[in-house]
């Protein structure tokens, strides 16, 4: 009897450590995503300003600015949690800022500008941070779906209602294209 209960106890012990390392996983996921989502948030504030900025010397360029602006609204109207409808939303953005960047070649005046090089040196420190957030988000949400993969973890995983974690990819391939830009 003796034995019976310290086996139920030991099971018990490693359900409960099972259960708290998936809870971990789960909760530095979410906090990867969180830094995703603060990076993607302080481009789009940036957007606004370096639209403005580049619509006083390219004002003919009127379609690809409101190009911007609508994939930029429609990136911010992605629900949080929707990893992959975000990913392809703010794969377009990120390619329409391109262009508006590579707008600069076409005006000289537009590329000396203070506030657009200001704006521009914002914009790579932000995508950099980007990139950063979304490999710290991809190898979080990958320990987590080895936790809820891997045997016995998975027994636990499935009997708590764990699910896995979408990664942060570019699901288009013309997304993975680096806009063309020279100065």
């Amino acid at each position: 009897m003796f034995t019976i209960l310290v086996i139920l106890a030991a099971v018990a012990l490693y359900v409960v450590y099972v259960y708290n390392g998936l809870v971990k996983s789960r909760q530095m996921t979410e906090e990867a995503w969180s830094g995703i989502d603060v990076q993607l948030k302080r481009r789009a504030d940036l957007i606004p300003n370096l639209i403005e900025t580049v619509k006083g010397y390219a004002a003919h360029e009127k379609g690809t600015l409101e190009e911007v602006v609508e994939l930029r609204n429609k990136a911010q109207a992605v629900p949080s949690g929707d990893v992959a409808g975000r990913a392809q939303a703010e794969g377009l953005l990120g390619q329409a800022l391109g262009r508006v960047i590579a707008l600069a070649e076409a005006y000289p005046d537009l590329k000396a500008n203070q506030n657009f090089l200001e704006l521009q040196k914002s914009l790579e420190t932000i995508e950099g941070e980007i990139q950063m957030s979304r490999r710290y988000y991809n190898g979080a949400a990958r320990d987590l779906n080895v936790k809820v993969d891997s045997f016995p973890s998975n027994l636990v995983a499935r009997n708590f209602g764990f699910g896995k974690a979408g990664y942060f990819e570019i699901a288009n391939e013309a997304d993975r294209a680096v806009p063309s830009v020279k100065f």
